[in-house]
Order: structure tokens, then C-alpha cells, then sequence
């Protein structure tokens, strides 16, 4: 019995001081901005913050201001959460989430693209495609991979790209006569649902 009690005992304290030992992990606090899009005038920036050895939660802002970029319409405003595992400690190497975001657009949607006339059923008006966009909000929630690795002591790389389901809820407008072109959905929204990247880039970070 004693020498049972005794196991039990260092048992316990092994428990104990690991548990105090993974709360004695310095947790650090890493701010980023997205290299691949400043150069372009889109702000997109992240605080990424540990939560112990292998995981990190990081919170996003997404910024495209532009009324037109290219001929289209690309104004975005998206927030995002991911919470991060990584395979060998946090803000090294190989790593996997799951991120959740909510977006407000002012776009003209990936499918519109191109030349030629638009028509959003057999009754309704015909427009030249490159004069309709569309204007809402959607949910996304997807998966994140990607790779961090050190460029010094107080400044990382992140390499990561995020997919998912996408649910949009949107009008369409005609640009040219300031009316909806979807008036048999008049005046409600469209919905459309997809699985797509949403997310990604380089993102140079540092530790406060």
C-alpha cells in the first residue's frame, strides 16, 4: 500500500510540474502585415498570439479600398480568426488551422469577368457584362496551411494559404443606370455558395 500510495504520489508531482512547466512557456505576441498585397494599396495585417508550445490564435483584418482596381470592382472589408497547430513549436515550420471569417464586398464576382451581355433569367433586361457587380456580405470558414520560419531574432516569414466554403449573400447592380439587373429577386438577396482560396500570402511579422 505505501509503495502504492508513493507511486501515486510522484505520479501526481510529474503531472504537476509538467503542467507548470507548459505554463511557464513565454507566451509571445507576433503583429503582421501581407508583403504581397501593400504594394497594390491593400492593407492586409494580423496580430498572431501563442497560446502554448504548439498553438497560436491569430486575428485578421483584410482592407481592399479600390472603387475600381483593373476595370473591377474590388472593394473588400473581411475579418477573420485562425487557430493554428504546429507540428514542431509555435512560430516554426509546418503548421495546420481552421479559420472562421465574415466579409463585407463591393465587387464584381470572378464569374462576371469578360466580355459579352449579361441576362439574370429569360425575362429580365440584357446588360454588357462588364457593367453589372455585385454588392454584400458573405461567411467563410475553411482550413489554413502554411510554413513560418525565422529571418532574425524579432522578425518571421509566413507562408499560408486558407480555403473553404464560402456562403455570399449579394444584389446585383447595372453601374450605368444605378438599378438592380437581379429584379426577380427584388428585394431580397442572391445566395451562392462555393469552395475557394480566400485567404493568403507572406506575411512578414514581428515580436513585440
Amino acid at each position: 500500500m505505501k509503495k502504492f500510495l508513493f507511486a501515486t504520489a510522484v505520479a501526481f508531482a510529474t503531472l504537476l510540474q509538467a503542467q507548470v512547466q507548459e505554463n511557464a512557456v513565454p507566451k509571445h505576441l507576433y503583429v503582421k502585415a501581407n508583403a504581397l498585397f501593400l504594394p497594390i494599396g491593400i492593407l492586409n495585417a494580423a496580430v498572431e498570439y501563442q497560446l502554448n508550445k504548439k498553438m497560436t490564435l491569430q486575428a485578421e483584418l483584410f482592407i481592399s479600398p479600390w472603387k475600381s482596381f483593373a476595370g473591377k470592382d474590388a472593394q473588400v472589408y473581411m475579418v477573420g480568426l485562425d487557430g493554428r497547430y504546429y507540428f514542431n513549436e509555435a512560430f516554426k515550420h509546418f503548421y495546420v488551422g481552421a479559420n472562421i471569417s465574415a466579409a463585407r464586398f463591393i465587387i464584381q464576382k470572378y464569374n462576371y469577368w469578360g466580355d459579352g451581355t449579361y441576362q439574370y433569367s429569360e425575362t429580365s433586361p440584357i446588360y454588357d457584362r462588364s457593367d453589372v457587380y455585385q454588392d454584400g456580405f458573405a461567411f467563410m470558414i475553411g482550413a489554413t496551411v502554411g510554413y513560418q520560419f525565422q529571418l532574425s531574432q524579432k522578425w518571421n516569414m509566413d507562408l499560408y494559404l486558407g480555403a473553404g466554403t464560402v456562403q455570399s449573400f449579394y444584389k446585383g447592380y447595372v453601374h450605368s443606370l444605378g438599378i438592380r439587373y437581379d429584379t426577380d429577386s427584388a428585394p431580397g438577396y442572391n445566395r451562392s455558395g462555393e469552395l475557394l482560396p480566400y485567404r493568403g500570402g507572406v506575411m512578414i511579422s514581428y515580436k513585440l
